[in-house]
């Protein structure tokens, strides 16, 4: 089997909804990304053979295939092709493992995996709205076959089911904001994150014609569980989550250079990770958000592997009751997952996070010495992401 590796990953800052990355068109904020990955790496593009890109509401600014129109705004080479691709929230992880795909198939020797979202000027479910006037994405054949509800109430019996209380996810919340905070004082995102040139707005969002440089995060908060307790449920009256213990609506973008082995030194690339194995999985559309222990199980039998086998693990914190139902479904040492903070704490740029776990995860393996590295999401719909990662 071609071993297909990982020659370096970078991420913009994660901005908060409206924040410092909200005036940024989303195929410049990829560009960034974009060629920040090729100036590192020092690769010329023109090796480059696909670009697979994620992002979930492509209407507007972020439609007409934004990988390819990002790719082109780099002012990278015309003649390498994109796709931008939608599996919801893990889009752009399935843009990673899709890219693993065509290189360990032998279609292309190397590939770029990119994802990006900027909800601020894109809100989620723009592309599916009533007032677009193309009608709704879910036909009333659907609900004799499923119930439909949102990610939400989703959240919401997952914590039932498995027994998560206000307490529990609350105390999860503030872990997310410790760490996440801890991260950024000891420099931790330091060879991940390039900065990004943003237009400053003024209280209309229209441009001041002045710019400002974003290098950081925005979403981390100086909270306490008392704090956290006082917030109000965001799906029901005596609900679990609250905006405090849930994914924050951001603007982001990813990207990762993968090639062959083979390829790699052929062109004198060193390679930070190799791509063990990747899945996507279908679970119960009515939970929806239980797609990471499907996938985990997955990948981990396929491999012969036990968690204990996994050094670091990025889980999406879609919300609390996600990743603490994931953890004890797997018997899970949370210690070992998300240990910089995740989306309740540095956002959810839908489309983009994938790519953004999948860099954390690969510079958190060189940074701390760690052989493997699991990467795994739900998504909106009832589907899960999944890839393992080893150091080289």
């Amino acid at each position: 089997m071609t071993d297909v590796v990982i020659i370096d990953a970078v991420r913009t800052p994660v901005g908060r909804r409206n924040g410092g990355l909200a005036g940024v068109h989303p195929a410049d904020l990829l560009a960034t990304a974009l060629s920040e990955l090729v100036a590192r790496t020092g690769i010329d593009p023109a090796e480059v053979g696909q670009v697979v890109g994620g992002c979930v509401s492509q209407v507007g600014a972020q439609s007409f295939n934004v990988a390819r129109t990002a790719w082109l705004t780099a002012g990278l080479p015309l003649s390498v092709a994109a796709t931008t691709v939608d599996t919801q929230c893990g889009s752009s992880q399935q843009a990673t493992n899709l890219a693993t795909s065509l290189v360990a198939a032998g279609v292309v020797d190397v590939a770029v995996a990119c994802g990006v979202e900027t909800m601020s000027s894109v809100p989620i479910g723009s592309n599916s709205s009533k007032k677009l006037g193309y009608g709704v994405p879910i036909p009333k054949t659907y609900f004799g076959q499923y119930e439909f509800t949102s990610q939400f109430e989703g959240a919401e019996r997952i914590a039932e089911k498995w027994g998560i209380t206000r307490d529990d996810a609350d105390a999860y919340a503030l872990r997310s904001q410790t760490l996440a905070a801890q991260a950024w004082d000891e420099d931790r995102f330091g060879t991940q994150v390039v900065e990004v040139v943003a237009p400053i707005l003024d209280d209309e969002r229209q441009p001041t014609g002045q710019t400002q440089t974003i290098s950081r995060d925005e979403g981390i908060r100086d909270t306490t569980l008392e704090k956290l307790a006082g917030l109000k449920p965001v799906a029901r009256e005596d609900g679990v989550h609250t905006a405090g213990s849930s994914s924050q609506i951001s603007d982001g973008a990813a990207a990762v250079l993968m090639m062959t082995a083979a390829k790699a030194e052929a062109l004198g690339l060193t390679p930070i990770a190799r791509v063990v194995d990747t899945c996507l999985v279908g679970v119960d559309p009515v939970l929806m958000l239980t797609g990471p222990i499907d996938a985990t199980r997955r990948l981990l039998s396929r491999n012969g592997l036990t968690m204990a086998d996994i050094d670091i693990t990025e889980i999406n914190e879609a919300f609390a009751s996600v990743v603490l139902a994931w953890a004890r479904e797997l018997d899970v040492d949370l210690a070992t997952a998300n240990p910089n903070g995740g989306a309740i704490a540095l956002g959810h740029p839908l489309g983009a996070t994938g790519a953004v776990l999948t860099t954390k995860a690969v510079h958190e393996l060189q940074r701390t010495g760690g052989q493997r590295a699991l990467v795994t999401m739900c998504c909106g719909g009832g589907l899960g992401t999944g890839t393992i990662l080893e150091r080289c």
